[in-house]
């Protein structure tokens, strides 16, 4: 996860964490900290004036390093600033700081695509003029990297879709599949580890989508399979047995 360029772009703001962003126990959840990360870059992108209403940025993996709980934190102060830029793809690195020490470091790799066809469109140069950076630019890929396909064995959890999971443009929205992480969390509230998100098609909500669960030695595999194909998965790492 790379630092800031000495000269590059650094958007921030800063928010109060509020009751639906939380646990039972006052942990900042996985998904309200995604849908800061996703607020986040749509501002930047705004405060910019890259927003040209024609394309619009989809998330394709997600990773989350929680390298302090937020337990007590009340706010957070939110940072981002580009991770490199490829032809029709960027990372963004995004940092949150809670007022109580809480602590995430995000890394997002995003698809710049045609708002109508959802099609992969080239980034204009205007992008690489606020955002461009040699030398991370000639990094940034689109693959995904997490296992596609179940085991046979993986346990199966039912995943219904509600209507409130369907964001603008007709698909579950990103920071909705975080919530399914967390449902696998409920045990761990001191988590303290890594986890990644990787997007592979979308979902809508007629969509029947069943979770298919992998437990590991600290932590767990999740395959989403909406009607039959895998539709994202996510890994976490640094979960605590339970007791």
């Amino acid at each position: 996860m790379l630092e800031p360029a000495a000269d590059g772009r650094v958007y921030r703001m800063q928010r109060r964490i509020r009751l639906a962003d939380t646990s039972a126990s006052g942990r900042l959840r996985l998904d309200a900290a995604a849908r800061y990360v996703q607020d986040i870059a749509t501002d930047d992108v705004a405060d910019a004036g890259m927003d040209d209403g024609d394309h619009v940025w989809i998330v394709r993996r997600a990773v989350v390093e929680v390298r302090s709980p937020f337990q007590a934190d009340t706010a957070v102060r939110v940072a981002t600033w580009s991770g490199g830029l490829g032809a029709r793809w960027a990372t963004r690195r995004t940092s949150i700081d809670g007022d109580a020490g809480g602590h995430i470091e995000a890394e997002t790799l995003w698809a710049f695509v045609h708002a109508e066809t959802l099609k992969l469109a080239r980034l204009p140069p205007a992008y690489h003029a606020v955002y461009g950076d040699a030398v991370r630019d000639a990094t940034v890929s689109g693959k995904l990297r997490l296992p596609q396909h179940p085991p046979e064995d993986a346990r199966r959890v039912e995943w219904p879709l509600r209507v409130t999971d369907i964001d603008i443009l007709g698909h579950v929205n990103n920071a909705v599949y975080w919530e399914a992480v967390e449902s696998e969390l409920v045990a761990a509230d001191g988590f303290h580890g890594g986890a990644v998100v990787e997007y592979r098609q979308p979902v809508d909500l007629q969509t029947e989508v069943v979770l298919r669960v992998q437990e590991r030695a600290s932590g767990f595999l999740m395959w989403f399979v909406a009607d039959g194909a895998v539709a994202a998965v996510a890994q976490v790492n640094g979960v605590e047995p339970p007791g």
